[in-house]
């Protein structure tokens, strides 16, 4: 029975690192390098026609951040894992990382062997982290203080409720700025992000960093959501 193979693309502006990434991914007899990006606007163009099961992403690009990429890419690319690269190790590039869709988060330098088994673990489902950053994220939970619920009343098993906890929000278009509810209007439409980009003038990179802002404020996840708890049919 053949091996199944992982079409892994890479965005990296390192041309040292860009070069040492494919020929690991090449030795590899489980992986396929089918693409190579230096620059954001590279890769937001050329990563969706490729489709790949992985996407290896570096935070500091010259055009823009990797951060702002994964969230123009993301949506376009639902079975596609997204694992960042990156020298930073701050708590908010991590969380802003994974909010907008990354799947793993690993710290350079990274290894031959890490490297190709954060790949493998991401497809069998797993979130590969650098230890000090699964560290951060751990601490950033604990330092939630626990309290129960009102009355004194027990919290329902399996849940733990934290004081920064915030009953969510009812979602409500009328918080957006104008050209964010542009943008809503036609995703729920239809249009893809390229269709926006063109009626609106706008690159996808930006469209995608409105889609962003739009699931912040109205507390949804997918294109979906809004229009379930909108109310409002899909073209």
């Amino acid at each position: 029975m053949n091996k199944q193979i992982i079409r892994v693309a890479v965005v990296e502006d390192d041309s040292r690192l860009r070069r040492t990434f494919t020929d690991i991914l090449d030795d590899a007899d489980d992986c396929e390098c089918v693409g190579v990006f230096a620059t954001g606007q590279q890769a937001i163009r050329g990563i969706p026609p490729l489709a790949p099961d992985v996407l290896i992403m570096d935070v500091n690009l010259p055009d823009s951040s990797g951060v702002e990429c994964v969230a123009a890419l993301s949506p376009q690319l639902p079975d596609t894992q997204i694992l960042m690269v990156t020298v930073y190790q701050d708590p908010e590039t991590t969380f802003e990382a994974l909010a907008a869709g990354a799947h793993g988060y690993l710290v350079k330098p990274v290894m031959r062997d890490q490297l190709l088994a954060a790949i493998r673990e991401l497809r069998s489902g797993g979130v590969p982290m650098s230890p000090t950053i699964a560290r951060k994220v751990i601490q950033t939970f604990r330092r939630q203080e626990p309290r129960l619920p009102p009355n004194g009343a027990a919290a329902p098993a399996g849940r733990l409720t934290f004081a920064a906890e915030k009953a969510p929000a009812e979602p409500d278009a009328e918080t957006l700025a104008p050209r964010e509810q542009q943008v809503l209007e036609l995703l729920v439409k239809g249009y893809s992000y390229k269709d926006v980009s063109k009626e609106l003038g706008i690159s996808t990179s930006t469209v995608g960093t409105y889609v962003q802002r739009i699931y912040e404020k109205l507390h949804v996840s997918s294109r979906r959501e809004i229009v379930d708890r909108l109310g409002k049919p899909m073209a």
